[in-house]
């Protein structure tokens, strides 16, 4: 290839990855910046007369969203073993002048004609919508969409974890089954809509009445369940319970006129009343029942007469 066709080919690339959509730079085998197109410009925060002949790490500044420390030069990496390098996961383009941005990149060895290698080429991208968008469907895999509780999904995975912390701390854990009393009433008197403000009163409510380390999960429906994954005797428990039932003294003010609630609550204990999850929740729900049935607005432990009438 002459000379002039060489200049066509270059000028053609060069047009070319100005156009794309992805970020490029290109660095000589020192790490010393050699082009930027359009979007990496932008996205650096260097015009490319400025970024010329600039250390990479200078240009293109990269942290670590989690640790917060600079990961190893992705182009140094990909010329050091002469093949395409992935920048590690979670990481952040810090710009001059600008707001950092979650990016995704590839770096690959730069040949010349005869196969020497003459430097290195990065493409990267902004991913930061997709990342947000992941972790909202990662939070609404596990979580209410109502009240932004936990949901079952997660409720399930930190009572497990609590039960192997206590197996090996030897100290027990409670579950509380909290079940509104003639919710369905105010749903009939008020509308869906009004039941719904109650319910977020009510998990605002069962939040603020427990410890930071405990969790508060809504079921479903009116039905709610209260983790203590650390308590020293089962009186504690019973402390929740009644602070929890305290909660519910002050109507809810999200309708007119305010709505005044009770609820009732069950309570199982670990290891005493079950060995798994399932087991625990479904006899604090077994206790929760024992307890409306002689008289709601209360709290009444598991115990194992109450699983006879259902054998």
């Amino acid at each position: 290839m002459n000379a002039k066709a060489r200049c066509i080919t270059d000028r053609q690339a060069a047009l070319t990855l100005d156009a794309i959509g992805d970020a490029v730079l290109t660095t000589d085998v020192l790490g010393k910046v050699t082009y930027l197109n359009p979007v990496a410009e932008r996205m650096t925060g260097w015009p490319r007369k400025d970024a010329l002949g600039r250390p990479l790490a200078e240009v293109l500044r990269i942290i670590d969203a989690t640790t917060r420390d600079a990961p190893r030069n992705p182009l140094d990496q990909a010329m050091e073993f002469d093949t395409v390098v992935g920048l590690t996961p979670n990481c952040l383009l810090i710009p001059r002048g600008g707001s950092e941005t979650a990016i995704e990149d590839s770096a690959a060895p730069i040949h010349d004609r005869r196969g020497l290698l003459i430097g290195a080429v990065i493409v990267f991208r902004d991913v930061s919508e997709a990342r947000a968008r992941s972790r909202q469907a990662l939070h609404l895999a596990h979580h209410d969409a109502l009240t932004a509780l936990p949901n079952r999904m997660l409720l399930d995975d930190r009572l497990n974890r609590a039960m192997a912390a206590a197996r090996r701390h030897s100290h027990r854990l409670a579950v509380l089954f909290l079940d509104l009393d003639r919710f369905k009433h105010v749903n009939d008197s008020r509308g869906h809509v009004a039941g719904d403000m109650v319910l977020k009163s009510v998990a605002q409510r069962l939040v603020a009445s427990v410890r930071n380390t405990d969790t508060v999960s809504r079921q479903g429906g009116d039905e709610f369940v209260v983790l203590l994954p650390e308590i020293a005797h089962a009186d504690d428990a019973a402390v929740s319970a009644k602070k929890i039932l305290g909660a519910f003294v002050t109507p809810h003010d999200v309708a007119h006129p305010p709505l005044h609630l009770t609820a009732t609550i069950g309570i199982s204990l670990y290891p005493d009343d079950g060995p798994d999850a399932e087991t625990l929740v479904r006899r604090a729900d077994t206790a929760m029942y024992c307890a409306k049935s002689s008289g709601r607005n209360t709290y009444r432990f598991f115990e194992r007469q109450m699983d006879m009438p259902a054998v």
